[in-house]
């Protein structure tokens, strides 16, 4: 083989794998590009998310408001049972007294 079938083939070896390359290259992008309708589906998962995820905002801002409410009725009530018992403890006790008295002035 001299130098010029040399280059030649050489060349011609390189043009396959060139073309081989370019060939794959042209077929995985075929494979895996993205559409249209894929981008339009993507755009409206996306705009989908971003709404549940507004109401899960809200959602969770309206059962902090209602946890707050509840727990300062819950408060407003603890406090009134207390005032209640607190009353009732002082009328039981004034019983009391009144019931010694009374068996003080009898006897």
């Amino acid at each position: 083989m001299n130098g010029a079938e040399f280059v030649a083939a050489t060349a011609a070896i390189l043009f396959m794998a060139f073309l081989a390359g370019w060939f794959s290259h042209w077929l995985i992008s075929r494979i895996t590009r993205v559409t249209r309708s894929d981008m339009d589906d993507l755009d409206k998962m996306a705009q989908e998310l971003h709404k549940a995820e507004e109401e899960r905002d809200e959602t969770t801002t309206y059962f902090q408001q209602r946890e707050a409410e509840l727990t300062n009725k819950l408060s407003q009530t603890e406090a009134e049972l207390e005032a209640a018992m607190d009353g009732l403890r002082t009328a039981r006790t004034e019983a009391e007294e009144l019931r010694a008295y009374v068996d003080r002035v009898k006897g």
